[in-house]
């Protein structure tokens, strides 16, 4: 249903760098340490600590901002921007102001509701800074206290902001799942949301067109977004609150100040909060601790050297290379590098690729999801499967037996094809053993028959169990072929 709004969304993304220590101490990032045992006078803002910078984290920026199109700066600085929160010790977050590491860029994606098309996101900026701590809140046991968790305080983040050139919560979402892709392939981060080394904040308006006059609404910050689904439903609610409010207040930009509300994922509304601050109320100023970085030449040599394929270059390497549908490369993309590499492989050693995606899609991806591990841990080699593979296209095995073959493989890794179908009792059968099966099989079903002469091909499917029955070996493409060539052979 066409909606009488424009929806405008920019979105700012969190991401935690997968450094070993924080940026400005010594302090380790794991995740999952007890609450406040990765601290240290540094990071808890005590009086004579002094910052050192995490030559690390400078790195992995500069080469999410080459990967993102976004101009690097010869030289960027550190500020410090003033707020008083439980989780922020010192009383402010070092981070970047008007000289980011990363300038304008663009991420670009397919179009969720025109696939065939792609979309551009223009960026404004990618800037570091280091994180807050964790607040958490026990109202849901109903004791309404919180408590402070500050290991996260200081770990490396990316902000990553757009532009406001989103124009549906479904675009939201995939520009966000394009991101986490390729910073996952960058190897810049994990992106877990559940651990918050991924976190979105949506900036929200509509523009409303009354009498060839367009009105935007006031803005509003969504937060507390902890999945892309979440990302995608906050947006549409909110979109129609925004409306709806306009429809009983009139309120338009400039009328009220931004404001920031927060998703309840349970309820599927979005909360009022507070209104947003300025970048006035921070009041920014360079921190005085640390001097500002110059980025050479040889560092952006070796983050080009870094980079690696794209996401996107490896879904048009596969659709044109391999003739494989975009639909069928984005599955295989999205899985991972690592399952990239496996297809690869299979390639390499003489599959074809067609089956090959077919094979990793319907079986190799089934048995990851089932038993909840990584390409790294399957126990059947790309090299096994592309043996298999071409066992069905020389007609060895059928495509039944070749799954019975794959899960052998799966309790008995290691072995070939041929070992394997020795264990399952596999044998190769003669064609002329095969005829003779499809003759028998037709002069007992002379009703199967005179539905073929009728025009009904697909009649000759009811000889397919029947043969298998009778012989587990049966070739059915097999038994197919021989049993029309039979039948047009009487007409």
């Amino acid at each position: 249903m066409e909606v009488p709004y424009k929806i405008v969304i920019g979105l700012e993304v969190h991401v935690q760098l997968s450094t070993r220590t924080k940026l400005f101490c010594g302090c380790s990032t794991e995740f999952g340490a007890a609450p406040n045992t990765q601290v240290c006078p540094v990071c808890l803002g005590q009086p004579g600590a002094l910052p050192v910078m995490n030559r690390s984290a400078i790195d992995l920026a500069i080469r999410t901002g080459l990967a993102l199109n976004c101009e690097i700066a010869s030289v960027t600085k550190w500020d410090r921007k003033n707020y008083f929160y439980p989780d922020l010790p010192k009383g402010y977050q070092i981070s970047q102001f008007d000289q980011p590491i990363c300038g304008p860029g663009y991420l670009e994606f397919s179009d969720p509701d025109q696939p065939e098309q792609m979309l551009r996101v223009r960026l404004i900026r990618a800037h570091l800074e280091e994180d807050a701590g964790k607040s958490m809140h026990d109202e849901a046991a109903g004791k309404s206290a919180s408590r402070i968790d500050l290991n996260r305080t200081g770990t490396p983040l990316l902000e990553i902001v757009s532009e406001p050139d989103l124009h549906s919560p479904q675009a939201a979402k995939a520009y966000l799942t394009e991101l986490r892709l390729l910073l996952t392939y960058l190897g810049v981060s994990d992106c877990n949301m559940q651990e918050g080394s991924l976190r979105a904040d949506a900036n929200i308006n509509l523009h409303i067109d009354r009498d060839g006059e367009t009105l935007a609404t006031p803005i509003v910050e969504v937060k507390n977004l902890n999945s892309f689904r979440a990302v995608e439903r906050a947006l549409i609610y909110e979109s129609q609150r925004q409306y709806d409010e306009w429809q009983r207040t009139g309120a338009v930009l400039g009328d009220a100040p931004k404001r920031t509300f927060g998703w309840d994922d349970q309820r599927g509304v979005t909360i009022p909060q507070r209104e947003k601050e300025e970048s006035s109320d921070y009041r920014y100023f360079p921190d005085p601790d640390l001097v500002p970085v110059h980025i050479t030449s040889e560092q952006l040599e070796y983050a080009r050297s870094q980079l690696g394929e794209s996401p996107s270059a490896i879904r048009q390497r596969l659709v044109n290379e391999h003739a494989l549908k975009p639909y069928d490369a984005d599955v295989i993309v999205s899985q991972g590098r690592g399952v990239v590499d496996y297809f690869d492989r299979m390639i390499q050693a003489g599959a074809n690729a067609k089956r090959s995606s077919s094979w990793i899609q319907q079986e190799v991806l089934r048995v990851m999801n089932e038993s909840n591990q990584g390409i790294e841990d399957f126990c059947i080699t790309a090299e096994q499967l592309s043996e298999l593979v071409l066992a069905v296209d020389a007609g060895d095995l059928d495509t039944t037996r070749a799954k019975d073959v794959f899960q052998y493989w799966l309790q008995h890794p290691g072995s070939n094809v041929q070992s394997a179908k020795q264990a399952l009792g596999i044998k190769d059968v003669d064609q002329s053993e095969i005829e003779a099966l499809c003759r028998e099989l037709l002069a007992e079903n002379p009703k199967i028959v005179a539905q073929y002469k009728e025009g009904n091909t697909k009649a000759l499917g009811a000889l397919i169990g029947a043969a298998k029955k009778k012989n587990a070996n049966a070739d059915p493409r097999l038994v197919r072929e021989l049993s029309q060539k039979i039948i047009e052979a009487e007409l």
